[in-house]
């Protein structure tokens, strides 16, 4: 009986040094296990938000209006590509911007805030070197009130610092005139959407 007792510790003591790394892994408290898994969770979320290439907001429109639509944001070579469709509105140009706040909730989307304007700079117009992040210039409704664009923007990013994700894409009723400050006289907003990751 002492024999088989002797062998059964030593058996165990061989498996426990032969398993090493894994061993010591299975011997660590509780909290360790957990710290480590939030880390593992924490740099898995980074590098999902390091690849997102695809965006898309779906926009509806505000009170009183018809506008609605859908805009998608596209990671390209030189840029994000901005694709969009958008029906209901008046014909002519209508300004459209990204907001600060992913927030389409009021009546009038005064929830968006202002134009996304990370670099506290003037507004100006899409191609303009300094500009809000947000402004996009204008884009134009034919006689049908139908609007389709398509052009890649270097200012707006799908990651980092000035992240467009989860903010608010605006259309406004007029056209953005470029100059005026602070929103390009734009006027009232007739659709609004958040933007969020496509598939």
């Amino acid at each position: 009986m002492k024999r088989i007792t002797i062998f059964t510790v030593a058996a165990i003591g061989l498996f426990m040094m032969g398993s090493g790394c894994q061993q010591q892994a299975d011997m660590e408290s509780p909290a360790e296990q957990t710290n480590e898994m939030q880390t593992g969770k924490a740099q898995t979320m980074e590098s999902s938000e390091m690849m997102v290439t695809d965006a898309i907001a779906v926009l509806h429109p505000t009170e009183g209006n018809n506008a609605h639509g859908t805009v998608t944001f596209e990671r390209g070579e030189n840029g994000i590509v901005v694709c969009g469709l958008i029906e209901g509105l008046t014909p002519g140009k209508h300004g459209f911007h990204i907001h600060e706040y992913g927030d389409c909730s009021a009546a009038d989307a005064t929830t968006a805030g202002g134009h996304y304007n990370p670099e506290g700079v003037e507004h100006g117009a899409r191609t303009d070197e300094v500009r809000h992040v947000g402004d996009l210039g204008n884009i134009e409704a034919n006689e049908e009130g139908m609007a389709t664009f398509e052009f890649t923007d270097a200012h707006l990013a799908l990651d980092g610092p000035h992240s467009i994700l989860g903010r608010a894409v605006v259309v406004h009723a007029n056209e953005d005139d470029l100059t005026s400050q602070p929103t390009g006289a734009a006027g009232p907003r007739v659709a609004c959407g958040v933007i969020g990751i496509a598939e």
